[in-house]
This record gives structure tokens, C-alpha cells and sequence, in this order.
């Protein structure tokens, strides 16, 4: 090592610099092994001074020329990558400059709320918080420009939150709090919207449209309704104007920088971000072309008829005469919150066997259809007015590999078990590594984990409210959030230590569990819901399998 650092001083240019600069350099003392002794006093200050300067540059010069020759080695890629990039830029058009300007404004915006925590807590004997260190870049300044700057940060930085495997944790956590709300567009321009997608006079497709939406999001608004020809009460999703253009001039830029560092730095190619760049920009594309969304709607009610669950649970039926890339006409679902405990007793004489149908029709539709649900907070999963689960909302859909499925079948068995042996083999499977794994070791780091998920703080909050008529009850389920996020995140944590990269099916399926414990602790609180004979988790436990819709 110290041969090739003399070779290299040998032929480096800072030799033909004035005789003192060579005399630094020459005279720099090693120890052992040809390392350079940083900061040893050697005679007058001023000399020791110039030998760790010449260090610095030497080190400098050495770190730029390998940075040209990685440059040179890569130049047959240029020509690929100047053609991406002007195809790309080609593509998003003039949308792109308006975007940058947007951009400039919301790092103002919150630059200058970076500035004004920054002067409150300089001065302090605390000294400077570890979340302002890093600007802009840190989680909480980066979570609030991604809110500034709408639909498509607010969606990359709710994919950053589902996906603890391919990010770092404190940004996994700031990241659940990343809101996607929005203020309500006028109606009428929901009405052009409308005109222009459905090529006909609104009146002759709906007997009437609420100009007060149901709910605003960054994407899309929506609004109740009801058809002409049928008078069934319907809600109509309209994706608001320009987001389409947005999305792809935000993406297209992310993509751009992604290439760009990919090409700087070959070793950012290990990491795959241009192939998780484009996985996101296909989910996200995905999620505003509304035709997508009532397929899934419409392969998910096939999945419940077909495995004889249709007295059970819905979907909510797809209007497709009045439904279009950017409209989403769906029949409109009376019911209630898994969480409001009041309303279900009013409804079925037995919340238990309500969570265990629930559960059974998302266990099965795991295996049985093509995507599962991957959204089931209390907002999207009902007990509608007949005693059906009612599945709302099937924007965000996850789809799980047979192989995948299988170590999570397992996994989900030895959680139930506390079997930390067969948990370790489980997740050894479903985690994607070339090396080794000590089952023994990792099974007893998996305990100390799970060992702490009894600690976590649950309460049921009963909020009592007088009517004319009776005195309504309602119950909610709160969790520590952070708790939660911080026991998958330990997981995560210690599963990478063995070399284990998990897909982000995973995380979508480990969300969603927790909505589902959330509700076992609501509705019923001595149930094992992996362990209850009632709930059919394995594969083997279905009564028969659905491969086509």
C-alpha cells in the first residue's frame, strides 16, 4: 500500500509545484504499514501545519483522479445516458420548468422554517437537535417539503413509509406522518372534468351530483351522486386537473437524477435506485389511471363470489358506462368503522365473528386473487348496514409471489407459537442473500424483539355521548404509533445485520396485520387471531383456489 502511494506521489503533478509543496509532501513521517501519523507534534507548529495540509491535497488529487478514471471507464455509457435523458426530458415538456419553479418555492418555504427553529435553538445550552443537522435533508424538513410540494412527494414519501427495507429507519418513521390532505378544486371544475371525460350532458348520466365532496386528497376529490336511469346512490372519483402532467414531470426528474448518479457512481448501482425509481413511478401511474384501480375492484368481487363469500363480504359494483381513466363511478356503501364498537353491536349480534369473516376474506385473498388489499385502515374496511365487511378504496394493492407467501404462511404460524426457530428459517427464506445465516443466533435476536410486543401501550378509549333517543357509545382502539413502527423497524434492522433484504410485499403485509390487531384488541380482546381455528391463514386451509378472474 505504501509502494502504490509513493508510485502515484511518483507521478502525481503536485510534484511540479515549488520545491517547499515537495519538501511537505517527502517529509510527511509513516508508521507502520505506510499510513500517514495525522496530528503527531514534530518540531515548530508551522511545519507540522504544512504536512497535514499536504496530506489533505495529496489525498484530494488522489480521490479526484480515481473519480476520473471511474469517469473514463464508463464513457462508452455516455451516449445511453444522454439519450435517456433527452428522451426524458422530451416527455415531460414545458410542465417540467413550471415544476422546478414550484420546487424553488417550497425549499424556500421551508428553508426559511429550517432558519427560524435553527436562530431558537443555536443559542441554547442544548446545543443544535440532531434532526436539524442534516437542513432540508434531514427526515422532518424533508417529510415537510415533500407535503409543499403535493401529490407526488406526499405518495413517494407514503412509499418511503411502507418500505423499512429500502430505507433508512429514521426516515421510515418521520414518513408516517406524511398526510395526504388537500384543500377541496371548485366544483365546476369538476363538472368540466366530468363533461369532457364522459362526452355527454352530466344530467342525462346522474339524476343529481353533491357540489360538497365527500373528501379531498391530493390526487383526487370525491362526490356523492346519483345515476338517472338506475336512481342507485353512487360516489364519483374525479383525479383532479394537471396531476397526470405533474406526476410525470416530477417523476421524470427524480428519475433523471437517479440516472445521473448511477452513471457518477457505479457503486450506487448495487443499490438498484434507478429499478426502484421506475417501480415507483409504475405504482404511482398506476394509481391515476382509475381504469386500473376498477379492475381490482372487479377481480376482488369475483374473488369473493367465487370462493362463496358473497353473503359475507363486497365491493362496491363498478359503473363502467360512467367511469373513465380519470372518473371512477362506484356504487355507494352504507356502514360503519371496524372501530366504532357501538354501531356494530347495533348491527350484528357477535363482533368477534364480524373480525373473523374479515379476516378470512383477506387471509384468502392472499392466495386466491390476483392483488390483495394493501389499505385497510378503519376508513376502508366496514361493516356495512346488511352485516357484510364492506373493502373500500383499492388504489394501494399488493401482490404476493407463491415463495413469498410460503415463509410468510410460516412465519405467521411460528409468531403465533413463539416458535423464534422456525421464525428465523421463515424470514432466512423470504429474504434475499448469498450468504450463510446463523438460524440460532438470528432466531434469539427475533425473541428479544417480539419479546417486547406485550409492552406495547394499548388503550380503548369509550367516548359517551347523549342523544335524544339513547346514549351512543363509541370505542377506538389507540396504539403507540411509534412503538409499532419502531418493533417492525428493530426487525428490519436486525434481519439486514444477517444480510436479509426483504420485498416490500412484506412490509405491505406486516401494515396491514397491525390494522388487524388493532381491531382484535377492539372487538375481540381474548382472541389469538393467528392461532383461532376460526381464521384460515394457510394455504391448505382454503376450500379451493381461484387462478383466473
Amino acid at each position: 500500500m505504501a509502494a502504490a502511494a509513493r508510485g502515484a506521489a511518483a507521478r502525481s503533478p503536485l510534484l511540479l509545484q515549488p520545491p517547499h509543496h515537495r519538501r511537505l509532501l517527502a517529509q510527511v513521517p509513516c508508521g507502520r504499514g505506510g499510513s500517514p501519523r495525522v496530528g503527531r507534534r514534530i518540531g515548530a507548529g508551522s511545519r507540522d501545519t504544512g504536512r497535514r495540509v499536504g496530506v489533505r491535497v495529496f489525498a484530494r488529487y488522489t480521490q479526484a483522479q480515481d473519480f476520473s478514471t471511474r469517469l473514463q471507464d464508463r464513457a462508452d455509457e455516455l451516449p445511453k445516458l444522454v439519450e435517456d435523458l433527452l428522451q426524458t426530458s422530451i416527455s415531460t415538456g414545458p410542465r417540467g420548468a413550471f415544476r422546478m419553479a414550484q420546487g424553488i418555492q417550497a425549499v424556500l418555504g421551508v428553508g426559511s422554517e429550517w432558519l427560524n427553529d435553527f436562530s431558537k435553538t443555536a443559542n441554547t445550552s442544548a446545543g443544535i437537535p440532531a434532526q436539524m443537522r442534516l437542513g432540508l435533508l434531514s427526515p422532518l424538513y424533508l417529510r415537510r417539503l415533500f407535503e409543499r410540494m403535493g401529490a407526488t412527494y406526499i405518495k413517494l414519501g407514503q412509499f418511503i413509509a411502507s418500505a423499512p427495507t429500502l430505507f433508512p429507519a429514521e426516515y421510515v418513521e418521520e414518513f408516517q406522518n406524511c398526510f395526504d390532505k388537500a384543500p377541496a378544486i371548485p366544483y365546476n371544475e369538476i363538472e368540466s372534468i366530468l363533461r369532457e371525460e364522459l362526452q355527454q350532458p352530466l344530467d342525462s348520466v346522474y339524476e343529481y351530483i353533491d357540489p360538497v365532496p365527500i373528501a379531498s386528497a391530493s390526487i383526487a376529490q370525491v362526490h356523492g351522486a346519483r345515476l338517472k336511469s338506475s336512481q342507485k346512490d353512487v360516489v364519483i372519483k374525479v383525479l383532479k386537473p394537471g396531476i397526470e402532467d405533474t406526476l410525470v414531470a416530477d417523476l421524470n426528474f427524480i428519475y433523471v437524477v437517479a440516472r445521473i448518479l448511477e452513471f457518477l457512481n457505479p457503486e450506487i448501482q448495487r443499490t438498484s435506485l434507478v429499478g426502484i425509481v421506475k417501480d415507483i413511478k409504475e405504482s404511482m401511474l398506476e394509481e391515476v389511471d382509475f381504469r386500473k384501480e376498477a379492475t381490482n375492484i372487479e377481480a376482488f368481487q369475483r374473488y369473493i363470489e367465487a370462493m362463496g363469500f358473497d353473503r359475507q363480504a363486497k365491493a362496491p359494483f363498478v359503473y363502467r358506462h360512467c367511469s373513465t381513466k380519470r372518473v371512477l363511478t362506484m356504487e355507494r356503501l352504507y356502514g360503519v368503522p371496524l372501530t366504532d364498537l357501538d354501531s356494530i353491536r347495533s348491527l350484528v349480534p357477535d363482533p368477534e365473528l364480524t373480525l373473523v369473516t374479515a379476516l378470512n376474506v383477506w387471509f384468502g385473498s392472499l392466495i386466491s386473487c390476483e392483488s390483495f388489499h394493501a389499505d385497510v385502515h378503519a376508513g376502508n374496511l366496514w361493516l356495512l348496514r346488511d352485516g357484510r365487511i364492506g373493502f373500500l378504496d383499492f388504489g394501494i394493492v399488493g401482490r404476493i409471489s407463491p415463495r413469498t407467501w410460503a415463509a410468510m404462511e410460516v412465519f405467521l404460524a411460528s409468531f403465533a407459537t413463539e416458535d423464534y426457530d422456525a421464525m428465523a428459517s421463515a424470514l432466512s427464506e423470504m429474504g434475499a442473500t448469498g450468504k450463510d445465516i446463523n438460524v440460532n443466533e438470528f432466531a434469539k435476536d427475533l425473541e428479544k424483539i417480539f419479546s417486547s410486543i406485550q409492552d406495547l401501550d394499548t388503550e380503548v378509549i369509550v367516548a359517551t355521548a347523549r342523544t335524544p333517543d339513547a346514549t351512543a357509545v363509541s370505542a377506538n382502539v389507540v396504539v403507540d404509533e411509534r412503538q409499532m413502527n419502531a418493533l417492525f423497524l428493530d426487525l428490519v434492522r436486525v434481519s439486514e445485520s444477517y444480510g436479509l433484504k426483504f420485498p416490500r410485499e412484506f412490509a405491505l403485509l406486516m401494515k396491514q396485520l397491525l390494522y388487524f390487531d388493532r381491531y382484535t384488541r377492539l372487538l375481540a380482546p381474548s382472541m389469538n387471531m393467528l392461532r383461532d381455528e376460526r381464521v384460515n391463514i394457510s394455504s391448505r386451509q382454503q376450500t379451493r383456489r381461484v387462478d383466473r378472474f
